[in-house]
């Protein structure tokens, strides 16, 4: 299987699917300033360390919690106040999710990558604002959608002229609440954009704590390592200093006191797959 050369720039020189892995991590949601630059600053030096790219990532608006009561976020402003703050202490690119249209103009003003949900990967007009913000676009496979249908999704941010655009592998539904890594869909989307590896949301179970998704964390280094070796350009990963108490997505997060384990672990399996990229078979 053919392997392209696609890349996608993110900020001058940080570019995915070039000579090493980017990580896009921090909290699930824009719970705070303060709990944005704890998490974000020892991250980015976590990144640093094991030779990571790195992107601070916090949804602004969590716009498809399973229960109406669920927390959703502290305010379009505010979040994107913290965001731009954050970014600007920290000196690091910022990743956000947008969920209508109308939204992308206001995000793309503060952020550099702009991450389109899974559910919504096959609305257009969102896919066709996103693209033509100019910023860099990052698609979610759906868990309903086939690998190869995803070309679809990067060929509708391409017809704008952005040729930034990457898929996200995260598990497919298989029954309820369970979500299965089929990891051949990684090297099948990577014959048409870099492919980044959601750790996070490939260990979630979709509404099975009656009223809010559950997680198996336990599951994702094993996930995450074999997604290294597959060939990613790039690894998702939400992180909290007490995922019990994070406001959105604690079950399936990695452990803040635990990232920079996790991250030195994945890098190794990175590293074989990056050396093997061009091995195939006929």
């Amino acid at each position: 299987m053919k392997r392209s050369s696609y890349t996608m720039t993110i900020r001058n020189q940080l570019i995915l699917g070039g000579n090493k892995p980017v990580l896009f991590s921090g909290p699930c949601a824009v719970e705070s300033l303060d709990i944005c630059l704890e998490i974000g600053s020892k991250v980015k030096a976590y990144a640093q360390t094991h030779g990571f790219e790195y992107v601070f990532k916090a949804s602004f608006d969590k716009a498809n919690r399973t229960s109406g009561n669920s927390f959703r976020g502290i305010g379009f402003d505010q979040s994107l106040k913290v965001l731009e703050e954050v970014g600007k202490r920290l000196g690091v690119p910022l990743l956000t999710d947008v969920h209508e249209s109308y939204q992308v103009e206001s995000v793309a003003s503060v952020v550099d990558v702009i991450q389109i949900p899974a559910f919504l990967c096959r609305q257009t007009d969102l896919l066709l604002a996103a693209g033509n913000s100019g910023k860099a676009v990052k698609i979610k496979r759906g868990q309903f959608m086939a690998p190869e249908d995803m070309q679809f999704a990067v060929d509708k941010i391409r017809s704008t002229g952005n040729q930034n655009v990457c898929l996200t592998e995260r598990g497919f539904a298989l029954g309820y609440h369970n979500l299965v890594v089929d990891m051949r869909a990684i090297p099948i989307m990577r014959q048409f954009a870099p492919v980044v590896f959601d750790v996070t949301h490939s260990v979630q179970q979709p509404g099975a704590n009656l009223g809010s998704s559950g997680g198996q964390r336990q599951m994702a280094p094993y996930l995450a390592r074999a997604a290294g070796a597959a060939g990613v350009d790039g690894f998702f990963i939400e992180t909290h200093p007490e995922p019990s108490k994070a406001l959105s997505d604690g079950p399936n997060m990695v452990p803040l006191s635990q990232m920079e384990a996790f991250l030195g672990m994945i890098r190794e399996a990175w590293e074989m797959g990056d050396r093997y990229k061009d091995f195939s078979l006929i």
